[in-house]
């Protein structure tokens, strides 16, 4: 659906984007991650066709951006930076004004976005009354209004309570599941986009330094806490199974390993085992590994 490719860009000299390329598939909820900096936002405006790449292009759909702008970008829908309405005029005749500029407002289908953001009994009200979530749910009912198969998101959840960003992520994650939309987006709350995203890209610098599937953090050999008496003891039974202490009270072990087989050996060597507890690796860790350059 999205395809970034070789993005190089610099604003007075200065490198923001480096030869980042990646690409988003149809129906996919994706991650874009990164440092304040690391090139998130310059990326999102090369897409939206509002900056100009020094190198590289970006289709959507087949269609590039750079040469063909209007028809690349009439099935995306986009929240970017700060959302800006007319503070007097209600969230409705916002609505109406703002979609007469992209090609005519469709009342039926204004409503039906409108309901489905659960903004109906606040719409005829001024923009000026609305809370911050509010005006998060209008911005939400206009990039939905073009009837996208892309939508990209900046930061869409930045300031709104818990309960907001729980409807927020329920909500996206029925429009990949009832309507088959594609989903870029931006966000600082690791936990959300780990619960959210199929697939995550994380920007360093202006470099690309990871991509991947969320589930496939996963996938790696299993790490376990341990508590194990005397720990010296507990060593040759692990490395006998393939495994590694890199330090006390941690355990590698290869892939397929079963836990229980090391607690038999360990009980048989005479070794005291307290408590063997599996570690999830999660989204946080790598993004630290990354920033931190234990992972390139």
């Amino acid at each position: 659906m999205l395809e970034i490719r070789g993005l190089t860009k610099s604003f007075a000299g200065k490198p923001a984007l480096r030869d980042v390329s990646f690409s988003v598939a149809r129906g996919e909820i994706h991650g874009l991650l990164g440092h304040n900096g690391a090139g998130k936002s310059t990326t999102l405006g090369i897409i939206l066709g509002m900056v100009m790449p020094d190198q590289g292009d970006v289709e959507i759909g087949g269609i590039s951006v750079l040469t063909g702008r209007s028809r690349a970008l009439r099935k995306v829908g986009a929240i970017f930076e700060s959302p800006a309405f007319y503070e007097y005029l209600s969230g409705w005749d916002n609505l109406r004004l703002l979609m007469g500029y992209s090609g005519g407002f469709d009342a039926a289908a204004a409503r039906e976005t409108v309901e489905h953001v659960g903004l109906s009994k606040r719409i005829h009200s001024k923009v000026r009354t609305y809370s911050h979530g509010m005006r998060q749910r209008l911005a939400l009912a206009q990039s939905l209004l073009p009837a996208p198969e892309l939508l990209l998101l900046d930061e869409p959840t930045d300031g709104l309570d818990p309960e907001g960003i729980k409807w927020f992520r329920d909500f996206i994650l029925r429009l990949r599941d009832e309507r088959g939309m594609t989903v870029l987006f931006n966000s600082h709350l690791l936990g959300e986009v780990e619960l959210m995203c199929d697939r995550v890209t994380i920007l360093r610098d202006g470099r690309r330094v990871f991509e991947g599937a969320v589930g496939g953090l996963h996938e790696e050999d299993p790490r376990f806490d341990a508590d194990l008496e005397p720990w010296d003891g507990a060593l040759p039974v692990i490395h006998a199974m393939g495994g590694d202490a890199p330090a006390p009270g941690r355990i590698h072990l290869p892939s397929g390993a079963d836990p229980a087989v090391l607690i038999e050996s360990l009980v048989k060597q005479g070794v005291r085992v307290r408590s063997l507890t599996p570690l999830r690796r999660s989204l946080e860790d790598l993004y630290m590994e990354i920033l931190n350059g234990d992972v390139q």
